[in-house]
């Protein structure tokens, strides 16, 4: 709040991040955290992640890349309870099972779906409040996507 207050006062509140680009920097590190659960970054996971990010907030390519590395210099992916609070007070529920539908993506990126992913999309369904019925809707959903059903 100090910071905000001082940024305002010294004219540098341009600098400051907005609320967009704070829920932006929340999903991607949530999308990262689904990719880095069974261990292994590749470049499918991670081409996942951004696709996912271009297509949902409509950035470019450049734009999700410097998201992704962002997330990986602050090492914040694995702190979900905050993210997800940004996620519940930003988003409504339709919004909410989209998100679960990306991380879905994301964990079937590399065409298998690790025990642990599984268990992270289950984690933050409960955190953002999306139903279990509605969890398995939505991985159904990105299955018959990705021709995976």
């Amino acid at each position: 709040m100090i910071d905000k207050l001082l940024s305002f006062l010294t004219g540098e509140q341009s600098a400051a991040p907005s609320d967009k680009d704070d829920l932006q920097l929340a999903v991607a590190a949530l999308l990262v955290e689904a990719a880095w659960r069974d261990d292994v970054f590749d470049q499918e996971e991670r081409a996942a992640v951004e696709q996912v990010l271009c297509g949902h907030f409509g950035i470019s390519n450049g734009e999700a890349k410097d998201l992704v590395a962002t997330v990986e210099a602050k090492g914040q992916a694995g702190q979900l309870f905050g993210f997800t609070s940004k996620i519940v007070k930003a988003w409504e529920e339709p919004e909410r099972i989209q998100l679960i539908e990306m991380l879905w993506e994301v964990a079937y990126a590399d065409g298998v779906l690790d025990p642990q992913e599984d268990a992270l999309i289950r984690k933050v369904a409960g955190l953002i409040y999306v139903t279990d019925q509605e969890r398995g809707f939505a991985r159904k959903r990105v299955r018959a996507r990705l021709g995976l059903a």
